[in-house]
């Protein structure tokens, strides 16, 4: 399984990169997880578009769902120019109503649903989802494919439930939103030092730190985290790859 970080920032991107978006391949299969504001940009480095089985969206919030227009129309394009026959696929929770009814664009583009408790099958790869603690309903994403796994939280606080549902995954890709001083309940989100215990308590073998704030020192994200976690830790980048 190979997983590529296309958007890491939290909010807004920085300038030419994206917010929350990450390329997970296995055998052939593409998916995209969440699609955040410049997405499909920054996506094209990695892979054509017509190639891109599904995306399976955390939440709706724009950060990680802002270019879902731009890559629905993307599919129009590419089925109107004969590039590809197939309809793209868009899984997402179905609690906010009108957000999920947004992810169908006929005749290029098919939302389907997904709830805690199931499973969706990709090739060989199995997505399963985990509710987490933010302002609106949103769902954290357990990858596993050939004896290997990968967890990403999406947004969230610090919550034991995740703890046991990252329980021994190879990656955990951990959305750390605040430094170690700051209470970052308050607004839905983990701090440097709750990634890094989450990591810990899980026992997962590397963490990587995502979602970051556009202020502050990143290296210290590392440090407070590798407080908590004797893990290898390090931060997500645009293009960053890890091959489990």
């Amino acid at each position: 399984m190979k997983i590529t970080v296309v958007g890491f920032w939290g909010a807004y991107p920085e300038k030419e990169e994206a917010t929350s978006c990450y390329l997970v391949e296995h055998n052939g299969m593409k998916v995209v997880i969440d699609c955040g504001s410049g997405a499909v940009s920054q996506l094209q480095r990695y892979t054509e578009l017509k190639d891109v089985d599904a995306v399976v969206f955390s939440h709706y919030h724009a950060d990680h769902i802002a270019d879902l227009g731009v890559i629905q129309y993307a599919r129009i394009v590419d089925k109107a120019l004969e590039r590809t026959s197939d309809s793209l696929l868009m899984y997402g929770h179905q609690e906010d109503k009108a957000a999920f009814q947004s992810l169908t664009k006929e005749p290029a583009v098919e939302g389907l649903p997904y709830s805690e408790g199931e499973s969706l099958q990709f090739g060989e790869m199995t997505f399963t989802f985990c509710r987490t603690d933010h302002p609106v309903p949103c769902f954290a994403i357990r990858v596993e494919a050939a004896g290997r796994s990968a967890v990403y939280t999406a947004d969230t606080t610090y919550l034991d439930e995740l703890v046991q549902f990252s329980k021994g995954a190879d990656l955990l890709i951990a959305e750390t939103s605040f430094y170690a001083d700051q209470d970052s309940k308050p607004f839905g989100h983990m701090n440097s030092v709750e990634a890094g215990r989450m990591a810990r308590k899980a026992g997962v073998g590397h963490l990587v730190l995502t979602h970051l704030p556009h202020f502050g020192n990143y290296e210290d994200l590392v440090k407070e985290a590798r407080g908590e976690f004797g893990g290898e830790v390090e931060l997500a980048a645009g293009g960053k790859v890890f091959k489990l």
